[in-house]
């Protein structure tokens, strides 16, 4: 077992330090700058998958609507770029998040997200999207024995609500993915995909630009104000930050976890970091020794999970564990590595898959990830409702940014509808504290999940204040 020092600095020795999903030759090349002033109907700020289904859908809506999207970046290089590609169709972070927060709506909830799950897969066929969309389900697996209570009763409420689930005993979950730590599972096989992230990402850029919609990369937001009956946007694109402006009647605000162009949202907001290892493809015998015939996603249960795949070419993905604040809502490059965290998820890594001693990583990276105190997305408009946002996703936005962009544009038409009466549309999560109190209850409850992991899940007194008052925070 690659268990000592050694083994795992010999298993990390190659791994380059770039998200393996943007590390490829068919990255799409970048589009050039914007520069000077333009105009538009309708600016989307941000090219990760939330932008892009926005712009996507609005010129699906209307071809005759003029759609600018800017990127500061290259479409899909941040978090749609570096996440593990499971699709969920949950828009509440999970059924029992979206139970105790939002009773009343929660079966609407539940089959809105149906819907959206199966929008995305007609979406990806009828587009030609090449991203290996595969509805897999997820596999949710105890490694302690106290977990397997909580298992059942993620079973019995999935089962309430009409989805197709199974719970399975130590040697069944064992035939499905084999691990020496697993105790128990729950496989949930209707509302989980897998696919390839970067390629979806480049796929709905392809497919917004083929619908008429502008894309400058490499564009950064510098700043937004009114501009009569409209709204006027300062950038600065290419290498040498050449200065310019977009004039538009309509701004979605698309840019997850970074500095918002919008005030307001720091206060819901805070930016963690998550890390993933990726290792080489697997030997037909390493793939044999652990089975995983049914390539589901699997994560196991603690507070300080982990989340690991196999991918088209039979890599493992494994990530998770540690949730990383930086005080102040710190966001920079330089936080994209942590080696110590690398480290443990090596060790993790074959403490689960033993059998897989010798792999090696072929690339480790980090991310940033917005979330809020509720967990899953809010929005809102401002501007006199010229502007529209959504942001919180943390870390389900692989499939909730698509119903969060159908939100967003109907906000901006202004009109009653469905979407916009929804208690998780209208209704605010509450806000974070300001500095220095946010870093510190952050990392107090970072340290009260670590200590519950190891006290059978027994939450102690903070965990519990924060229970009683909807507040928290997810690793």
């Amino acid at each position: 077992m690659t268990g000592s020092h050694t083994g795992r600095a010999r298993a990390l020795a190659d791994a380059v330090r770039v998200p393996y999903w943007l590390d490829r030759p068919e990255r799409p090349d970048p589009l050039p700058p914007s520069h000077g002033a333009t105009g538009t109907d309708l600016l989307v700020v941000g090219g990760g998958y939330s932008g892009l289904w926005t712009a996507l859908l609005a010129k699906q809506d209307d071809p005759d609507r003029d759609v600018l999207l800017v990127e500061a970046g290259t479409c899909g290089w941040a978090a749609s770029g570096r996440n593990g590609g499971f699709c969920a169709s949950s828009l509440t972070h999970g059924l029992a998040n979206g139970v105790d927060r939002f009773p009343d709506e929660i079966d609407q909830l539940e089959r809105l997200g149906r819907e959206n799950l199966d929008a995305i897969a007609t979406a990806v066929a009828d587009l030609g999207i090449d991203c290996d969309f595969e509805r897999t389900g997820e596999l949710a697996v105890a490694v302690e024995p106290y977990q397997l209570d909580a298992l059942a009763e993620d079973a019995a409420l999935a089962r309430r609500y009409g989805h197709d689930v199974r719970l399975l005993d130590a040697d069944e979950v064992r035939a499905e993915v084999d691990s020496p730590t697993y105790l128990g599972g729950l496989w949930d096989r209707d509302r989980v995909a897998m696919l390839d992230p970067a390629r979806l990402a480049w796929g709905l850029r392809r497919a917004a630009l083929g619908l008429g919609v502008r894309i400058h990369e490499h564009t950064r937001v510098t700043g937004l104000r009114a501009d009569g009956a409209a709204l006027r946007a300062e950038t600065a694109g290419g290498p040498d930050a050449i200065p310019g402006s977009v004039r538009a009647r309509q701004v979605v605000l698309a840019t997850n976890a970074f500095p918002p162009l919008l005030r307001r949202l720091r206060a819901w907001l805070v930016p963690v970091y998550d890390y993933a290892l990726m290792t080489e493809p697997l030997t037909d015998a390493q793939r044999t020794s652990i089975g995983w015939a049914n390539r589901q996603g699997l994560a196991d249960t603690g507070n300080q999970f982990h989340y690991y795949r196999i991918t088209g070419d039979g890599r493992i993905l494994f990530g998770g564990y540690d949730a990383v604040y930086h005080y102040g809502n710190r966001v920079a490059p330089s936080l994209e590595q942590r080696d110590a965290t690398f480290t443990a998820l090596a060790d993790h890594f074959f403490t689960t898959f033993p059998q897989l001693d010798g792999l090696r990583f072929s690339h480790r990276w980090g991310g940033v990830i917005d979330t809020c105190t509720r967990f899953c997305p809010f929005f809102g408009t401002a501007y006199d409702g010229r502007l529209a946002y959504a942001a919180g996703y943390t870390g389900l936005g692989v499939g909730a940014t698509r119903f969060g962009a159908r939100v967003m544009l109907d906000l901006l038409g202004g009109g009653d509808t469905p979407l916009t009466r929804l208690d998780l549309v209208y209704r605010k999560p509450l806000p974070f504290p300001p500095e220095p109190v946010r870093a510190a209850g952050i990392h107090l409850t970072r340290w009260s999940l670590a200590r519950a992991d190891a006290r059978d899940g027994r939450r102690n007194l903070w965990l519990r204040t924060l229970d009683r008052l909807g507040l928290g925070f997810d690793s």
